[in-house]
């Protein structure tokens, strides 16, 4: 399985201590560079544990005119994620902003978030409950998770 992630999925994962289930469900991550730079940055709490996950494989993305389009409307680590998505025919893109998400699904990208990440380890038994890291997320990061999504999550989980 190729999966491919923006930088959101990784530090949001690592700073609630579940980067691991990315390589419990997943195995190896592809980055590209502007992804590995925006997540191994100094001032970041999760960094050593970024550094240290072995399993994430920072992969060169061409500089085409492709990229450069996407660039015109995504930042530059959404833009290489979703090209190098593109160009290593990725089963799964990891991506949690909004309009990079809408943008990649038009070009026919499977992507999941990190939502998505904590359902599928639940139903794998990988973690015994999802509330417990949702929680943690919107606390510890104020990650933006609208009431609906989160009811939704729950009952998705059988936990509401």
């Amino acid at each position: 399985m190729i999966v491919v992630s923006d930088s959101s999925p990784l530090i949001a994962l690592a700073r609630v201590g579940q980067l691991h289930l990315l390589q419990i469900l997943f195995g190896e991550v592809l980055v590209p560079g502007a992804v590995w730079d925006e997540v191994v940055q100094v001032d970041r709490p999760e960094v050593a544990e970024i550094l240290s996950a072995d399993w994430v494989r920072v992969v060169a993305v061409a500089d085409d005119s492709y990229l450069l389009a996407l660039r015109t409307e995504l930042d530059r680590g959404e833009a290489e994620a979703i090209s190098l998505a593109a160009d290593v025919r990725a089963d799964t893109l990891l991506l949690d902003e909004r309009s990079a998400r809408q943008l990649a699904v038009s070009m026919g990208l499977q992507v999941i978030g990190v939502v998505g990440v904590l359902k599928l380890a639940k139903q794998r038994g990988f973690i015994p409950e999802v509330r417990p890291v949702l929680d943690q997320l919107v606390m510890v990061l104020s990650f933006r998770l609208g009431k609906s999504l989160y009811d939704q999550t729950l009952r998705d989980a059988g936990e509401l």
